[in-house]
């Protein structure tokens, strides 16, 4: 393997049957170490790219390399140093937790008794499920099922871990329990965090990259992408009535509830009028001024 390892997504694009292009001349390059965000709305191309890179399904045109290995042709080499976790996880509701998880080891290749269950035991303490380990999967909460999914997703030190989606639905305080296993992860290792929950991603993620319409719209760190906002983004508050005109007026890119009120974040050079407060940008001010292509 080589030492410079790097998943390299080259000019990539994806047509389904139907003749939507989910993905078009998409290119991307992601480092191991820290965490990726992919973001991007429902339908922007996420799964698809993610389940590609995943060898789960193949490209019209374009490359993928994984260090020195070809994804588009080399599934087995992949699949041996990938840990995934797709969008809807299934599990096996009649079998415990512990059970299931040692048969996915099995399946991996962990064929030791000694070794298998060490392993086991380490992901189910590693993902805070030791405490319920024998007890059935149809059983446990969305974030005790996420939580599970990650365990398998780590099984055999994988290189390459892909989450799609992990949090949608789940409570505050699992979703945090999750995002700080991801965190944890080690540093020798690429995590691509797919999501459309922006906050997932600022929370968690050296470097993301946010899609729409199967294109790339913007890559590098978040730290960067928020300070190329500063002194760009104000706010005002406005009755709901308000809302239709403003938006035509002014360069929306967001409202957000604050103590029963609504306010407008507002894209501009310069202050849009009297009422505009300026507003320190966030990730959000990032992410939707970036799908409405204002800057």
């Amino acid at each position: 393997m080589a030492e410079e390892f790097r998943l390299e997504i080259r000019n990539i694009s994806k047509r389904y049957g139907n003749g939507v292009k989910a993905l078009e001349d998409l290119s991307l390059t992601i480092e191991k170490g820290g965490m990726f965000g992919l973001l991007g709305p429902n339908g922007a191309g996420k799964s698809t790219l993610m389940r590609s890179i995943a060898t789960l399904q193949a490209v019209d045109e374009g490359s993928i390399m994984l260090g020195d290995i070809d994804v588009l042709k080399d599934h087995e080499s992949v699949r041996r140093i990938l840990g995934y976790l797709p969008q809807d996880f299934g599990v096996y509701s009649n079998v415990s937790a512990k059970m299931l998880l040692t048969h996915f080891a099995t399946l991996k290749g962990i064929t030791g008794h000694g070794r298998r269950r060490e392993v086991v035991d380490h992901l189910l303490r590693k993902t805070n499920l030791w405490n319920v380990k024998d007890k059935k999967l149809g059983s446990f909460s969305g974030g005790m099922k996420q939580r599970f999914g990650v365990a398998q997703a780590l099984i055999g030190d994988p290189r390459l871990i892909i989450v799609d989606e992990p949090t949608a639905g789940l409570d505050p305080e699992e979703r945090n329990r999750f995002l700080n296993i991801l965190s944890e992860i080690g540093e020798n290792v690429i995590v691509i965090l797919s999501t459309h929950i922006v906050e997932d991603v600022s929370e968690v993620c050296s470097s993301m990259a946010i899609i729409s319409e199967g294109r790339l719209l913007r890559a590098g760190s978040p730290s960067d992408a928020i300070a190329s906002l500063k002194g760009k983004i104000w706010k005002t508050a406005v009755t709901r009535s308000e809302l239709a005109s403003s938006r035509d007026k002014f360069a929306v890119i967001g409202e957000r509830l604050s103590g029963g009120r609504t306010f407008i974040h507002v894209y501009s050079d310069q202050s849009p009028g009297e009422a505009f407060e300026s507003s320190r940008p966030d990730l959000r001010d990032v992410y939707f001024t970036t799908l409405r292509q204002v800057n």
